[in-house]
This record gives C-alpha cells, structure tokens and sequence, in this order.
C-alpha cells in the first residue's frame, strides 16, 4: 500500500527574482508503508526540500502531495493531524531541545497528541529504552548529555508520537564512527518494531546501502532513480558521473569488471562481496 505519493511535485524559490531556483522539478513518486528508504543526493540535488513537502513544511509551487491517501492540501485537512503522522527529524535536531528534563522533553510530542498520562509514560520510557537512554537519565537535564545523547534525546521526541512515517534528515551529521553506527542501528530496530515507514537522508552513499531496502537518488531536483539496492548500484558509473560516491566496495568489483572479470556489477555491502566472491570461485 502507498504511504506517500507525489503528483508533478515541483517547488520553486524566489520566484520572480534573479536568485529564482527549481528546487524539486516535477517528481512523481510513491513510496510504499513499512519500506526503509534511503534519500541520497548531492548538495542542492532537492532531496532536504522535497522531505519538507511531506509534512507540510512547504507547499508546493505545482502539483500535489498525498499521505495515506489524502491530499494534504485538500479543504478542510488539518495539518497538525498530518504532522502527527508524517514525524520530521531535522540535521541537529539537538539545538531544538528546550525543555529541562529529558522526560519532559521525549513526552512534549506526545502530550500535544492529548494522550493520557499512562499513555505518555509509556511511550517515553519505552522509547528511550529503545535508543539506549535508561531511566537514570530521564530526570537529569539533556544539557547535561553528550552530543550522541543530546542527538538520541531529540529522535526520541519525534518517535515518540509514534508517526506512521519517521523521516530524519542526516541524522549521524557530526557523529563519530561508533556514535553513526549506534544510531543506525537504532533507527532500524525502530523500524523493525514499529513497522512504520522510514526515510532517511543522507550525503553517504556506504550508510544507505547498509541500512536502505529502497534508495531514491535525486540529482539537479529530478529523480535519477528509485529502486532496490542491487538495480541502484547497477548504475555505479552513472551515480559517480552526477557527483556521488559509491561505496567502496561496489567500486571495486567497478574495476574487477573493467578488467575482464566477469562478476556482478550490483555488490554494494561486504557480506555481499565475500558470497559473490566465494560464488565466482566456485564458479571457475
């Protein structure tokens, strides 16, 4: 079933300036429930834009957005009913912590949604659990935090509302190694509980491809392709010439290729390379 769905989106700034700019040229999409999308693209491609058309953040210069069905601009929608269900992580979501306990601020999303007390209790502390923030830390200040906390308390507070749509956008900007790891790691338990679809965007093609069951390459406000991970990194050669970087090792099974060998173009993780490695030997 589709969860989102654009008609001809197109969104334009400064129109009618000199500094007019096509930000998002005509996309028709449609992205299924429950699927983990990863959103690549590079600087200006129009993929941070188009994420804000799915809560309504933007309105669209032409076209239409649907979530679950319904046109979000349609008369009568509340946008506040859309924002509960399409929950939108921004880069640092951490600058927007203002409350003065991690509870109070993990159960602000929630207690706007008129939930009850038990309700809003259980929905942080099982959240939190989920992102690696125990009970100890619910009454301390999140100014108190790391960067990696102050970051899990911030995704926190959207997952929290329970969206049927999570999207975060760059959510490891900043992070060291094992902080990326643990928050990706994270996410996809999230989404492997909760069943909700995920979208998360990110420069890094190596964490996509770890993480995406679908990945959506924008290049210049257009989509290049939207596809599985293996179709997609059958392109490697085209998405290098648009100014992204595959990961490594699809790039060297790019050069095994060049060179004669031939083996699978579409290896885009290392697990997958040492069973496409062990099938071409045994192959032989």
């Amino acid at each position: 079933m589709t969860i989102i769905k654009t008609e001809d989106l197109t969104y334009t700034y400064s129109i009618g300036t000199p500094f007019e700019k096509t930000a998002v040229d005509h996309v028709s999409l449609e992205i299924n429930e429950g699927d983990m999308v990863g959103i690549i693209g590079h600087t200006g491609s129009g993929k941070s834009t188009l994420i804000q058309h799915f809560n309504g953040l933007i309105k669209p210069t032409h076209g239409k957005v649907f979530i679950d069905g319904q046109d979000i601009y349609e008369k009568g929608v509340k946008m506040r009913d859309i924002r509960f269900k399409v929950g939108l992580v921004f880069q640092y979501p951490e600058y927007q912590i203002f409350e003065e306990t991690v509870y109070k601020d993990v159960s602000f999303g929630p207690k706007n949604m008129g939930l009850s007390e038990k309700e809003i209790d259980e929905r942080v502390r099982e959240t939190c659990s989920l992102l690696g923030l125990p009970d100890e830390l619910l009454e301390r200040s999140p100014f108190e935090l790391s960067g990696g906390q102050k970051r899990r308390v911030a995704i926190a507070g959207v997952m929290a509302m329970r969206p049927k749509v999570l999207i975060l956008d760059e959510p490891t900007a900043g992070l060291d190694p094992k902080g990326r790891e643990m928050v990706f790691s994270q996410i996809k338990e999230y989404h492997h509980r909760s069943g909700s679809t995920v979208l998360l965007v990110s420069h890094s093609m190596e964490d996509v491809a770890h993480f995406a069951e679908m990945i959506l390459v924008m290049n210049h406000g257009k989509v290049f392709c939207y596809d599985t991970p293996p179709n997609v990194f059958k392109h490697a050669d085209e998405i290098s010439k648009i100014g992204l970087s595959v990961p490594q090792v699809t790039k060297i099974f790019s050069i095994l290729r060049s060179k004669g060998i031939d083996i699978r173009e579409d290896v885009y993780t290392v697990d997958f390379a040492l069973k496409t490695i062990k099938e071409y030997m045994e192959g032989q």
